[in-house]
């Protein structure tokens, strides 16, 4: 945007008017001159600033992802020692099982016995006091 300059009249009449229209001739060329120097130098700036900003959204996307496969194999290894002590407790519950399952087999044949003991002398008995009627009638 081109400086307007106004002069009083007695600047126009003491320089003359070619000298002060040469004056704000020169005036608009330097502004013009510094505005592009100035619009050039902002671009040159903000190409830095974005060839900087691209360079740290690089670097933490490089950080971020490291970080993500470090925690990554983290989780991994906690899932395979969580995975191992879920096979330990498995194993041990069907040990403790099978111990169990054994103790109640156990029991149950120790009272299988004793009922074909108590059975046994149940009819023992029976007969015995069977004869001994017949014995006693006959």
């Amino acid at each position: 945007m081109p400086v307007t300059a106004k002069f009083s009249e007695k600047f126009y009449a003491r320089l003359g008017h070619d000298v002060a229209e040469e004056l704000v001739d020169w005036f608009n060329k330097v502004d013009t001159t510094y505005h592009t120097d100035l619009v050039r130098l902002n671009e040159l700036n903000f190409a830095r600033f974005e060839a900087k900003l691209d360079q740290r959204v690089a670097e933490l996307r490089t950080e971020f992802h490291r970080e993500f496969s470090r925690l990554e194999t983290k989780l991994d290894q906690r899932f395979a020692e969580t995975k191992a002590d879920v096979a330990r407790l498995e194993e041990r519950m069907n040990q403790r099982f099978e111990t169990i399952l054994q103790q109640q087999r156990t029991a149950i044949a120790d009272l299988r016995a004793e009922l074909i003991k108590w059975m046994f002398l149940f009819w023992v008995g029976t007969l015995g006091t069977l004869i001994a009627l017949l014995k006693l009638w006959g």
